[in-house]
């Protein structure tokens, strides 16, 4: 694995992250199709052994299950100092007030209640899963700032925005002096490619490291599109993002599969080999839920697309409705 540096800061990751959206509860209310601890530590273990040392969760995650799996399995197979653990914050974790959002109060409770399930001193990264149009965005990068120079966290990011709300906030730190987000974490993939109007330019002129999550559009990337599994049945966020687009989207399915064809290779592989190329992406979040997931994934970053290729796999797109900055 050759590692890469996390955008502006020295910090070292594998230029792959396993994102543990997958890895919970199925009875918790949050997803049906996730796997439990004995089979989500299989992935994790084997992510280790390929060399992927940058691990993404989030609290509202099969509601702090998917921390307590990925804590447990770190803890077991992985130096921590080696490792780089992201978590975030901001949906609602219960039906209170006070719950949800990025306030002072609530930042201060979240990194606590995070840092007990993984069962860890620190992360590495945390982030703020969307912008809060409820609480000054002063009072949040403050806050933000504060937990950081706690020790509680090593470095922030966001995800999910409107680009001039990201700007907003990192003006807002710079003018005091608190820290500033180092990365950004959005939908991008070749069926939504909205970012790529102001967010990838922004993040590439300030060297902000973009994760993009969803690299594989819920798998609709790698398979045709009449397949199906139980997670394309279930899943009604991702079925909330694709199937308005359906028609236009197919095309550009159509066009992986004849590239990964021609090239001999899986179209996960294409897929991620598109994203890679983009020049602020550091890291693509793959939610695996398979051992073979990792393996058809890993050679994407062996994979070099030509000028034509990339074109060919970009002219069929269609602008989408905005799904992700809400």
């Amino acid at each position: 694995m050759n590692y890469v540096k996390f955008g502006n800061t020295g910090m070292d990751v594998s230029p792959l992250c396993l994102g543990a959206m997958g890895f919970g509860d199925p009875n918790s209310g949050f997803h049906k199709w996730v796997l439990e601890e004995t089979e989500s530590k299989k992935v994790i273990k084997k992510a280790l052994e390929l060399g992927i040392n940058f691990f993404d969760t989030a609290n509202v995650y099969s509601y702090g299950a998917s921390e307590k799996i990925l804590g447990k399995a770190l803890n077991e197979y992985a130096k921590r100092d080696e490792i780089v653990v992201a978590t975030k914050l901001y949906t609602k974790m219960k039906k209170a007030p006070n719950s949800g959002g990025l306030s002072r109060k609530e930042i201060f409770h979240q990194i606590d209640e995070s840092l007990a399930r993984l069962e860890m001193d620190y992360v590495d990264l945390y982030i703020v899963h969307r912008w809060d149009y409820n609480t000054p965005i002063e009072e949040t990068m403050e806050a933000l700032h504060d937990i950081v120079k706690s020790g509680k966290v090593r470095y922030i990011g966001a995800s999910a925005m409107y680009a001039w709300q990201f700007a907003k906030a990192q003006a807002v730190a710079e003018k005091h002096g608190w820290t500033k987000f180092v990365s950004m974490q959005n939908h991008l993939n070749l069926l939504y490619r909205e970012e790529e109007r102001e967010m990838l330019p922004l993040c590439e002129d300030q060297k902000i490291a973009v994760t993009p999550y969803s690299p594989l559009a819920a798998g609709r990337l790698t398979r045709d599109w009449e397949a199906t599994t139980k997670r394309f049945l279930t899943d009604t966020t991702a079925q909330s993002k694709y199937d308005s687009t359906e028609e236009q989207d197919k095309i550009i399915v159509q066009r992986v599969a004849e590239l990964a064809e021609k090239r001999g290779v899986k179209r996960a592989q294409i897929a991620l080999a598109w994203l890679l190329q983009k020049q602020p992406v550091v890291a693509p979040i793959i939610g695996a839920t398979k051992e073979s997931h990792l393996l058809d994934a890993l050679p994407a970053l062996e994979l070099q697309l030509s000028t034509e290729e990339v074109a060919y796999l970009e002219e069929s797109y269609l602008p989408h409705k905005v799904v992700g900055a809400i």
